[in-house]
């Protein structure tokens, strides 16, 4: 009898931009991939319609960490809002970590750029960290193991 493989621990993860790895985010919110349905109906087709797959389109990533001292996230999401989008594309990678550390999935964002950052909300009677969030647009990804 072989051993049924646990799923992977949602907390052992890792950001890279560009081959450089940005650490500290507390959450990463990958979003999803979704293929249109096009309907279509031959001429001796009577009772009903063919679906085909048309366009597929990929949700925004949404990436929250704490605050730091670090402008990176908020000067690339900068380029973009002065119009200087000659440079601010990105491949991101998200890597997944098993509980020993070893990588055993990477999301390869395509072609990446920040369409919102989102400073933290700040309250005088909490004590929490403060997060800021960056929302990026790609092009697609992929899933490699």
């Amino acid at each position: 009898m072989t051993a049924r493989p646990d799923p992977y621990r949602q907390f052992n993860f890792r950001l890279e931009i560009d081959g450089l790895t940005i650490s500290g985010f507390s959450e990463v919110i990958l979003g999803a991939a979704i293929t249109d349905i096009v309907e279509y109906r031959d001429g001796s087709d009577k009772s009903g319609v063919r679906k085909l797959p048309g366009l597929t389109h990929y949700s925004n990533v949404i990436l929250k960490r704490g605050i730091t001292h670090s402008l990176e996230l908020y000067q690339w999401h900068r380029m973009i809002a002065e119009g200087r989008t000659t440079d601010a594309r990105r491949n991101v990678v998200v890597v997944l970590s098993d509980e020993a550390r070893n990588d055993v999935a990477r999301f390869i964002l395509r072609n990446a750029w920040p369409v919102k950052y989102e400073g933290p909300s700040l309250s005088a009677c909490g004590n929490e960290v403060a997060i800021e969030t960056l929302e990026l647009t790609h092009e697609g990804f992929e899933r490699e193991t």
